[in-house]
């Protein structure tokens, strides 16, 4: 599944941008709903997937702790 989704975790992609994380969540919610682009009446839940699959995913970035780096968690103000 998602087979087109890169890797985003240090240090396979070194620099990861937010339209980075945000491609790999559309991509991941085209794949699980079915749908390119979906209809006027389900864009609104469409988006909002996408945008908490890609909040969940920058939380799992900044919390990884790769071997032999930093940890890359950072705290937030």
């Amino acid at each position: 599944m998602c087979r087109s989704i890169k890797t985003l975790r240090p240090p396979t992609t070194p620099e990861v941008t937010d339209e980075d994380i945000r491609a790999a969540a559309l991509q991941y919610v085209r794949k699980v709903s079915g749908f390119r682009a979906p209809a006027a009446h389900n864009r609104e839940v469409f988006d909002q997937a996408v945008d908490t699959v890609a909040a969940a995913t920058q939380e799992l970035l900044n919390g990884l702790q790769i071997r032999g780096s930093a940890a890359r968690h950072q705290a937030e103000p």
